[in-house]
């Protein structure tokens, strides 16, 4: 496969999404509002998630996983994210960042034994690399791992890291600095069981949005794991992670696009709905041309992940064109939130409305797994600039 389009999409991709779609707007959608008030994880969902398969789509089915592809993780994303961003996300960390490190560089006993738990839903893992001075430039890492004997002894804190305290949550892959003075520093990438002695979840951040999905910071104090535990070569860690970086960034850029569409989606519906001095408010131009734009920036969006998630299905470079999807489809579903918001007018300002909520669950997605200017520094780059 070298090309996707909406209009090329193989009867197997189509039969996928209908029921993901289904199961967003039957399953999810009805329990969104609630568990955005309460800040409570949604188990429910995430195990309805898990019997569809859908922490598995990406994995061979000798390790418990569905066989497919990350396109049709993609595909699942985007119908998540136009009801619930939070639900979107968990899947969204629980695959690229959780599970994904494991089986890209995992030795083969590593994924036998996380793999199958991981990818069934039954448990999830998070990807700890974002520290307190080091969010962008994760080679700031101060988080340390010393060889002692047959055991890695971790010492630091991590920040921001998803799905990493749930009552599910059972491991943590870690980035430390493993050795090495100054510029030539190693850092390498580990994996930690949960819960082991010494290694407390925080109390759980109170976000701006996102606020059904897990988000903690970390504390390592002497935590001790087996020598084994080292994922991939040492040293290795930090372009390991940018592989899995890249990736999650088509991924996130799928996630918004859901965004952005839920957007236009609940605009026309409401606008159809609402009359002003005697007539729909989809009647006045005003509203027509701003949800025709709303629909353009989510076609667009779409079309860029779709393009970079065919590159990397081919195996092709995909590294501009990820960050190019996830520059579009963040600032897509971030302009689709304040128009959608001010075409509801005071019911947009209400939180159990979606659009409230998408104007609260947005602002993050031009931040997380790489902020908007370190797009535009990747895609400068790869220009040769």
């Amino acid at each position: 496969m070298t090309f996707l389009s909406t209009g090329t999409l193989s009867n197997e991709y189509e039969d996928f999404a209908k029921p993901v779609r289904d199961f967003a707007r039957n399953v999810v959608a009805p329990v969104a509002a609630k568990h955005d008030a309460e800040h409570s994880f949604p188990y429910e969902v995430v195990a309805g998630m898990a019997e569809m398969g859908l922490f598995g789509l990406p994995f061979p089915e000798e390790y418990g996983g569905m066989g497919g592809d990350y396109f049709a993780l993609c595909l699942a994303l985007e119908e998540l994210g136009k009801v619930d961003q939070s639900v979107a996300v968990t899947l969204e960390a629980g695959v690229s960042l959780g599970a994904m490190p494991v089986y890209r560089f995992g030795t083969e006993a590593q994924r036998q034994e996380w793999l199958p738990l991981l990818t069934s839903g039954q448990a999830l893992a998070a990807f700890g690399l974002t520290e307190a001075g080091g969010g962008t430039d994760a080679g700031a890492t101060k988080t340390t791992a010393k060889l002692d004997g047959d055991h890695w002894i971790i010492n630091g804190s991590k920040q921001f890291i998803t799905n990493s305290g749930t009552d599910i949550t059972r491991l943590v892959t870690v980035t430390a600095v493993s050795g090495g003075p100054g510029d030539s520093r190693e850092i390498s990438s580990i994996l930690v069981p949960v819960p082991p002695p010494g290694f407390p979840a925080e109390p759980a951040y109170n976000k701006v949005g996102w606020n059904a999905s897990d988000t903690h910071p970390l504390t390592f104090q002497d935590v001790r794991v087996p020598a084994e535990n080292l994922l991939g070569e040492r040293g290795r860690g930090y372009a390991n992670f940018l592989r899995i970086l890249d990736e999650g960034r088509v991924a996130l850029a799928a996630l918004s696009t859901g965004a952005a569409q839920g957007c236009v989606d609940e605009c026309v519906k409401y606008a159809k709905e609402r009359t002003t001095f005697g007539q729909p408010i989809a009647r006045r131009q005003a509203i027509e041309f701003k949800i025709a734009r709303m629909e353009a920036r989510a076609h667009g969006a779409r079309a860029a992940y779709y393009d970079a998630a065919a590159l990397m299905l081919t195996g092709k470079p995909f590294k501009k064109q990820a960050a190019i999807a996830k520059l579009i489809a963040s600032e897509a579903a971030m302009d689709n939130a304040r128009d959608a918001t001010q075409i509801h007018g005071g019911y947009g300002f209400m939180n159990e409305y979606t659009v409230a909520r998408h104007y609260r669950d947005s602002k993050i997605l031009e931040i997380g797994e790489g902020t908007t200017e370190v797009q535009l520094m990747l895609i400068a780059r790869q220009l040769g600039l």
